[in-house]
This record gives C-alpha cells, sequence and structure tokens, in this order.
C-alpha cells in the first residue's frame, strides 16, 4: 500500500488491485467561493492548485471512497469530481444514508453499511462515526464516517474523515491500532464557533495514542484551516514517534513506512 496526498482531504490509497480515490475536490484553484467573511483579506478555495501529477494519479483510479458530501461539503465532493466520476462511472463507495444523494448525481454507487464489517475488494471495511463540530456549528454540518480498512497482505488503514477527537475515534485507534491513520489536521473554523476537524494538539495525542503511522492532511488548501504544514512539523519535531507522522506536501506518495 502507498498513499498520495492530491489536496485538502483528496487522497488516493494504492493497493495492488485497486487504486482509491477519497474524497475528491477536483476544482481549479479560486473556483470556489471563501468560506471565511469576517476577514480583510478573502480569498476563494480552494487556496492550492492541484498538484502538475494529478491528471496522471487519477488516469489509475478504479473506486471512489465518500466520507461526506451533503449540505455543501464541496471539499469532500465538489462538482468537479461529481462530473468526472460520472463520466467514468467509477464505483463510488459511501455510507448508506449518502446513497440516494449521490445516485441523484449519476454515480455508481455502492453503498456501505454503519452497522456492520461490510465485504470490501480483498479484505473489509468498518464504518466510524465522525462528529464534525459540537455546538451551533455542528448543527449545521454534516456528520459523515470514517472508514478502517483492511485488506489481505496489506497494511490496516484508518482514514479519520473530518471529526474532531472524540471518544469513537479514540476507541478505533486504540483497541485497533492501525498500522497508518490519515487524520485532518488544518484545524477548520468558521468566523464563528470552534474547530469542526482536529487540529495540532489531537494529531499530538493520537501520536501518544497509538503506534500507527499518522499522514496529517486537510492543510493547506482552504480558506478556514489556520494550520500549516510547517506549525505541525515544528509541533511534533521534539516527539519521540516525531519519525510515525508524514505531512505530505500535495502530489507527495508516502511509501515504504507501514
Amino acid at each position: 500500500m502507498t498513499i498520495t496526498q492530491l489536496r485538502n482531504a483528496t487522497i488516493i490509497v494504492h493497493y495492488n488491485n485497486e487504486v482509491i480515490l477519497v474524497d475528491p475536490m477536483l476544482a481549479p484553484q479560486g473556483a470556489i467561493p471563501a468560506l471565511k467573511y469576517l476577514t480583510s483579506k478573502r480569498v476563494r478555495n480552494p487556496t492550492a492548485p492541484l498538484p502538475s501529477n494529478a491528471d496522471n494519479l487519477l488516469n489509475s483510479v478504479t473506486a471512489c471512497l465518500i466520507t461526506h458530501c451533503q449540505k455543501g461539503h464541496f471539499d469532500h465532493l465538489d462538482r468537479a469530481a461529481t462530473k468526472w466520476l460520472r463520466a467514468r462511472q467509477i464505483p463510488t463507495y459511501c455510507a448508506e444514508k449518502d446513497a440516494p444523494f449521490l445516485t441523484k448525481k449519476g454515480l455508481n454507487v455502492k453503498p456501505l453499511s454503519c452497522s456492520r464489517s461490510n465485504p470490501f475488494f480483498q479484505g473489509s471495511i468498518e464504518l466510524i462515526p465522525c462528529v464534525h463540530g459540537d455546538g451551533i456549528v455542528g448543527r449545521l454540518m454534516e456528520h459523515g464516517f470514517g472508514y478502517l480498512i483492511k485488506q489481505a497482505n496489506e497494511p490496516s488503514l484508518y482514514i479519520t474523515g473530518d471529526t474532531l477527537l472524540t471518544d469513537d475515534v479514540r476507541r478505533c485507534i486504540s483497541l485497533q491500532q492501525p498500522d497508518c491513520i490519515v487524520l485532518p489536521a488544518g484545524g477548520a473554523q468558521f468566523d464563528i464557533g470552534g474547530p469542526f476537524i482536529m487540529g495540532v494538539d489531537d494529531v499530538l495525542e493520537v501520536g501518544a495514542l497509538s503506534t500507527s503511522h499518522i499522514i496529517a492532511n486537510h492543510l493547506e488548501a482552504l480558506d478556514h484551516c489556520p494550520v500549516t504544514r510547517q506549525q505541525l512539523k515544528a509541533a511534533v519535531a521534539n516527539q519521540p514517534w516525531a519519525d510515525r507522522v508524514h505531512v505530505p506536501a500535495d502530489g507527495e506518495t508516502i511509501s515504504e513506512v507501514f
């Protein structure tokens, strides 16, 4: 298994026989309005372009996995990605509750149960609930699912999805100790309310809680994610497990570490 960071929460998981695109946001830089308004430096989204190798990477994709997509969460499935998936009829896996929404968009939908482990290629996939913010912000957000993926003769992988560090997330990490965890670390926050994904402190807690390799993303691509790659690298640099934390650049592939 190797994992390529495309942009924001969009990654590509490469197995021997399958290449899985996760949470695709494929719009050009600046194509989508800003998410923060109480600022003198309003910036449109995405704030970064797709990497130069994006087309070559996407050409290898055989399946797609969506953590959440309703209530306007364009950063996990935007119009450009929907059009791309529909044109190619890429099998698109999602939670059962998202299946009707995506079917109406003409996608080739493969629903996954949240109440049991699901068969998934040469292994299984289990859905772990997300809490995408609390309080007033949490009531406005779509709370999706992370995915614990186990494949024959491959490292186990936990894609947390957009979530705070909840007891469900901690429990999955503590009990399963997946070989690799992909987690959002941008500390996303609107003009009002608290963060609704993990940030620097949460990466530190996960690093101490697990023996996993951690791939941090959801960084430097949206105007409401203040954490930078450099800040995150500096925060973990002195930890005894710092070599297990990876903060890939867009277009970079993580391999030979699991």
